[in-house]
Formats: C-alpha cells, sequence, structure tokens
C-alpha cells in the first residue's frame, strides 16, 4: 500500500465518519500553511506582514490613563460593541494592539472574535462527550444519553473533573516536584549556582514535617526535598503526611468523615482519572466529592509546598516598591523575558546576570547592560522574593498573560525564555517576525521550531549561562539588522511583596492588629481576587478592575495573585496613593500603614500562601477557616488550575466566585451540589456571576454574615 494510498483511506474514513459524501472537504484540509504556528511553514512572514509603529492612537500619561480606566469601568460598556479595545485597559496593550491587528497578525483578542459564533454551545454547558469512539456524543432533549448511556449529571459532573480538576492538580504537584528536585539539588551541588536563601524556612517547615533540624543546612534541604518527593510519590490509600503536616485540625477531622482527606498526589490523580474511563463511575455526586478531594491534595502537595520550597531557594517575600510594564523594557539593553510560573532557572540567571563579568560582556556586544524581566505569574514572584527584585539583573514584570504576543511585537525583546505553563502556541510566528529567540527551560513545554533544555537542577548554572549567551548574540543581531523598534513608555508604580511572614512583620509580628481592625470594622472583611484574564466580552481585565474598586469602596481589604495582580498594578491599585478610593475605614487603615487597599502576594500559585495566611487568622481567633469573612474570587479564570483551585477553597470552607460560567450548568444536580448542597456539609460553595456589581454585592453579604455569625 503507497503512502498516497493510506493518506486517500484516511481523508475516505474521516468522511465516512462525518456521514459527508466522497466530494466533501473535511474541515482540516481546508486550511492552508498560513493557519498553522511552525513558523518553518510561513515564509513570507517578513515580507507581507508589514509592521507601522507610527499609525496607532497612543495613550496618554499614566495619571490620564488612571483616570480614563476609572471613566471607562463607570459606563459599563464592555460588550460586544467596540471590542476590543473596549476591554483591553493596559495602556500599552491598548498600543500593541493596534500595532499587531493592523499588520494582520494572528493574536488573541482576534482569534477570540473568530470562535464567535462557532464556540459549541454543548461544551459550554458540559454536554459533550468524547472518551470512546462512539462518540462524540452531546446530550439534548431529543438524545437525552450518549451512546453508552451517561446521563446528563454524569457527564457533566465526568468532564468537571477529569477535563479541569484532574489536569489543574496534577500541574500544581508536578511543579512542587519539580522544585524539591531544585531543593535537592541546591544541598547536594554547591556548584549548580543554586543557593538556600531562607535556611530559617527550611528548618521551621522541616521540624513541622517531624525531620530532625539539627542537620547542617544543605543535609537537611536533602531530607526535606525527598519528604516532599516521597509523599506525593505514595498511594492514595496512606493518608498525605504534608496534608497532616501543614492543613488545620478541625479541617482534617471534617475531611477524614467525609472520605476527603487525601493519599499521594499522583496516585490520587491516577485513581480519579481512572474513575473517568467509559463505564466506570455513574454517579455525578462521587465525582464532585473526588474533586473536592483533589483539591485537598492540590493544596498541600501543590500550592502550599511549591510555595515554601521556593521561598527558601529564592528569599522569602519583602515588601518594597517596584515598577511594572512594557515601558521598563530598553532598546539598548538587552532584554530577556522570562515567562511562566517556575523562577527555578530564571532566578539563577539572574544572579549570573547581575555580576560584573556577564554586565562586561552585554557591553562588549554594544548594548548597555543585560536585565532580566519576569512576565505572567513568573514575573510577579521575581518582583515580590527578596533574592532575586534587589538584584541589578533584574529589570521588573511586563505584563499578563494576556500581553505576551504584543510584548514581542515591540521588537526589542531579545530573548523570550519560558517554563511552564501560559506560553502560547503562537509565539514562534512572532518570535521570527520580530527577532527574538525562544527557549523553553523545561520539556515539559516545547514549541515548533524552538530549543528546549532539559530540566536538570544539578546543572542550572550551566544552562543559565546557555541562555545568557544566546540573548547576547540576539541583541547583536537586532542591532546588526537596524530593524525599526517601538516601546510603550509606560510603567506603573506598585508596593509588591506581600505575604503571611511579610504581613505579619509589617504589623509587628502578629495578626492581632488586622484582626482588630477587622473586629472593630474598619476593614470588614478580606477577598482574594486571584487567577487569570480571560479575552471575552465585559473581561480582559476590566471585569476585575470593576469588582476590586468596589470591593475597596465597600471597605474588604483585598488580595492579589496571578495574572489579576498585573491588572491591579496597571490601574494603580497596588500604590498606596489609591487609598483615597476606600470607603472611609479602609481608607484610615491604608494610610496610616502606608499600604494599598489591594495586596500582591504574587503569583496564582501564591494562593498557597493566602490560605496559610487564613489559616493562621483562623488560629488566632480560634476558629474554622469556615468561619472567616473570607470570599474567593476568580472573576476572570481561564484554565485547570484555577478550576482545582476552586476545588481547594470548597475544601477549606469558603465562599468561591468564578467568572466567566464553567461548563456545568448542563446538569442542575451538579449545579445544586457546588452552590448548595456542599455548604452543608462543612464545606465552601461557588457562586457564578458575570455582572460585576451584582459580585460586589455577593462578597459585601458574605462577608457581613460571617462577620454576623462571629459576634462582630
Amino acid at each position: 500500500m503507497s503512502d498516497q494510498d493510506v493518506k486517500n483511506s484516511y481523508e475516505r474514513s474521516a468522511k465516512r465518519m462525518q456521514g459527508k459524501s466522497q466530494a466533501d472537504k473535511t474541515i482540516g484540509s481546508q486550511l492552508s500553511n498560513k493557519d498553522y504556528n511552525d513558523p518553518e511553514t510561513h515564509g513570507d512572514i517578513h515580507n507581507n506582514v508589514k509592521v507601522d509603529y507610527n499609525d496607532f492612537e497612543k495613550s496618554p500619561s499614566m495619571e490620564e490613563v488612571h483616570k480614563w480606566q476609572r471613566e471607562h469601568i463607570a459606563k459599563d460598556d464592555q460588550g460586544k460593541d467596540g471590542y476590543p479595545m473596549n476591554v483591553i485597559i493596559d495602556p500599552a496593550m491598548r498600543e500593541m494592539y493596534q500595532v499587531v491587528n493592523k499588520a494582520e497578525m494572528t493574536n488573541v483578542f482576534d482569534r477570540f472574535s473568530e470562535q464567535q459564533p462557532i464556540q459549541c454551545k454543548f461544551c459550554v454547558e458540559g454536554l459533550s462527550c468524547q472518551l470512546c469512539a462512539n462518540g462524540p456524543c452531546r446530550i439534548h432533549p431529543k438524545a437525552p444519553r450518549g451512546t453508552c448511556g451517561v446521563d446528563a449529571h454524569t457527564m457533566v459532573a465526568r468532564n468537571f473533573m477529569y477535563r479541569h480538576v484532574t489536569i489543574g492538580t496534577s500541574a500544581n504537584i508536578f511543579h512542587a516536584q519539580q522544585a524539591a528536585r531544585t531543593l535537592k539539588a541546591a544541598g547536594e551541588h554547591p556548584e549548580s549556582g543554586l543557593k538556600i536563601r531562607d535556611p530559617e524556612k527550611l528548618k521551621k517547615y522541616a521540624e513541622m514535617a517531624g525531620l530532625d533540624s539539627n542537620k547542617s543546612i544543605e543535609e537537611l534541604a536533602v531530607s526535606f526535598a525527598n519528604w516532599v518527593i516521597d509523599d506525593i510519590h505514595s498511594p492514595y490509600h496512606i493518608e498525605s503526611k504534608a496534608v497532616e503536616a501543614f492543613a488545620p485540625a478541625k479541617r482534617k477531622k471534617l475531611w477524614r468523615e467525609l472520605g476527603l482527606f487525601p493519599g499521594g498526589g499522583y496516585s490520587e490523580v491516577a485513581y480519579s482519572q481512572t474513575q473517568c474511563m467509559t463505564n466506570f463511575n455513574s454517579d455525578p455526586i462521587e465525582f464532585l466529592l473526588r474533586s473536592v478531594r483533589l483539591g485537598v491534595a492540590n493544596e498541600y502537595q501543590g500550592l502550599f509546598l511549591l510555595d515554601i520550597l521556593q521561598e527558601i531557594l529564592m528569599g522569602t517575600q519583602e515588601i518594597t516598591k517596584k515598577k511594572q510594564n512594557m515601558g521598563l523594557l530598553d532598546e539598548n539593553m538587552i532584554n530577556i523575558v522570562t515567562n511562566g510560573h517556575m523562577p527555578l532557572l530564571s532566578h539563577v540567571a539572574i544572579d549570573l546576570a547581575s555580576s560584573e563579568q556577564w554586565q562586561q560582556k552585554a557591553k562588549d556586544a554594544g548594548a548597555e547592560g543585560i536585565q532580566i524581566l519576569g512576565h505572567v505569574c513568573e514575573g510577579q514572584q521575581l518582583m515580590n522574593y527578596e533574592g532575586t527584585h534587589n538584584q541589578a539583573g533584574y529589570g521588573g514584570q511586563e505584563g499578563e498573560w494576556l500581553s505576551q504576543e504584543y510584548l514581542l511585537a515591540t521588537g526589542v525583546v531579545d530573548m523570550f525564555m519560558f517554563d511552564y505553563n501560559c506560553t502560547v502556541p503562537t509565539m514562534p510566528l512572532f518570535a521570527k517576525k520580530f527577532g527574538t529567540k525562544l527557549l523553553s527551560t523545561h520539556p515539559v513545554i516545547k514549541l515548533q521550531g524552538t530549543e528546549t533544555l532539559d530540566f536538570v537542577p544539578e546543572k542550572m548554572k550551566e544552562q543559565a549561562e546557555k541562555a545568557l549567551e544566546k540573548a547576547i548574540e540576539s541583541f547583536k543581531e537586532r542591532k546588526q539588522s537596524n530593524k525599526e523598534t517601538y516601546i510603550p513608555p509606560h510603567t506603573s508604580d506598585c508596593m509588591v511583596g506581600f505575604s503571611t511572614e511579610s504581613v505579619k512583620e509589617a504589623l509587628g509580628g502578629d495578626f492581632k492588629p488586622l484582626i482588630d481592625q477587622i473586629a472593630n470594622g474598619n476593614i470588614r472583611g478580606i477577598a482574594t481576587i486571584v487567577g487569570c484574564t480571560t479575552a471575552r466580552y465585559g473581561q480582559g481585565g476590566s471585569n476585575i478592575f470593576k469588582i476590586t474598586k468596589g470591593l475597596i469602596e465597600n471597605n474588604i481589604l483585598v488580595l492579589s495573585g496571578g495574572c489579576t495582580s498585573a491588572v491591579m498594578e496597571y490601574t494603580g491599585l497596588t500604590d498606596p496613593k489609591a487609598a483615597k478610593e476606600c470607603g472611609d475605614g479602609l481608607k484610615a487603615v491604608c494610610e496610616q500603614l502606608g499600604i494599598p487597599p489591594v495586596l500582591s502576594y504574587g503569583a496564582c500559585v501564591d494562593i498557597g500562601k493566602m490560605t496559610q495566611t487564613a489559616k493562621e487568622i483562623a488560629d488566632t481567633l480560634e476558629v474554622d477557616t469556615n468561619k472567616l469573612p473570607l470570599v474567593i474570587g476568580a472573576p476572570e479564570y481561564l484554565e485547570q488550575k484555577a478550576v482545582a483551585d476552586a476545588c481547594t477553597a470548597i475544601a477549606l470552607g469558603w465562599l468561591v466566585h468564578v467568572a466567566p460560567v464553567p461548563s456545568i450548568t448542563g446538569s442542575d444536580v451538579v449545579v445544586k451540589t457546588l452552590t448548595e448542597t456542599t455548604e452543608t456539609l462543612g464545606l465552601g460553595k461557588v457562586v457564578v456571576e458575570m455582572d460585576a456589581e451584582k459580585t460586589v454585592q455577593i462578597y459585601v453579604d458574605h462577608i457581613e454574615k460571617k462577620r454576623k455569625e462571629l459576634g462582630l
């Protein structure tokens, strides 16, 4: 059988599966080379794409931008008309979107428009299944069951756990395991360039884990790393040592009673995915409870542990003032942007770039120096850690995930290196067009036509040197090409570095002053606004901004983490000057302490530190975590980790607001369970609301209810 015969057979079979005649073309066969992301198939990308850095509307000064942002959200005009400029409120992104759009290059906001109205209603409701060859099946009144017999309740619940919670949980646990590998290498291989910057934190948590802290710091690092790795890899039927060591006592009792106390994280994910096979489990409630159990593992074998491990390596968060956005780029500097969530190689690269040796290498190449800037959550972490943000080679934080294509379109990013996740598949096209070198620093993420480094913590210094050399070569090529570039001049002043430890230290070593302000009503409660931004109508950062403004006006202190932190920064809400926009009580507290009304904890993964702050406040009050006047909000959640994090919040007993609507509305049983029944079990519950003003009222009402229960 010839290759052509095989191809013809495939095409005939595909048409038969779709019920098409032989004359019909498959959808995939109608795509052309320009519709794919391999830069080698785009031979015309340099010649036919014309970029004009002069023909667009420039944003005014930051002072005027902040004024416009507030007027804009007050008009409630973030809908379909005028999209996407009516949802993009980042001044730098507003400029670069116009440049890219007019050049007719693919980009995230235009791709969202192209997907309308073809996005599948069945998938939106969770009523589509592709698990077996009898499918894809879609449920509707004329076909109320899938071919196998599955009903809507089971299909929706199974999709929820399989497509979202298992993937999100495994991603966070994988991150923690990689951080543990790195800590182990720091203890065993001093030549790796890795350092143990917070030995006291290592001792504290090693002791909580039951380890002997009298060992040398290097030996203790190895012991604690092995303890973490062993717990992650333990069987699902053996209770997790990490959950036992670090979770609140009252919660652990409840989780055992409800069968929600997890074992080893990897085994838990394997068990859950096995349950999702066709014709295994048809009980929707079991899928939902198993999702909450995964949420516990997600926190204590994922988020919480990875935060602890990274801070041991990079230094605990430190309250300080920094700058954010594209105006930090410098045409005469070697600009390296590091993207992702796991700044393990990048912090070693910052160490090297801060040395006189590497700064001189940059100057020898014709640059004024070399700087490494963070992007998305990785950037938020680097900006917060005292071991990275005070170094000469650190340049600042760039933006949220929506801005990465527009960032490369400036033409001055010499290297864009990335670990895992939130690096979009179109980056090779932008890199080829604008002369950026791409480098994956972990094999878990690979892009077409892009070099990928293996993740070898023992050789991190060597790998970081390789990355810096490539960036220098890229800068030389940029200067030799003499191409036109443009840097949006906008930057925002922001106060960052908040964490359980830094907040407590600022309060004099105890959470009691904060609790006193909550008790006397100056601060009504706390809302954590976390997660991503989306390209949807009414969102794009504007929904986050509207909700946060409403909360601080109602004297609710806000903690942010993830791409939401970038929104808070470019709207001025992480600047202490924003105190004047608060209600009288919160305003007085912020002005007294010299802090903003939004405290940036950093990355989305730093939600693990927010839960620790809540635990310590609950311990001080001697109550369970579900009694706190606290709301968790993800007003523009994007992907699987956010859903797993929502399950963590449910496990800890909190009200969780999510928008846009998750794909569960196809089952009233699933909706009722997550929005009502879980609360009757002593767990938290989910609230779905797209309207910002209604969302604020939901938060306020819940916080007032919890205050009343506490007798405040």
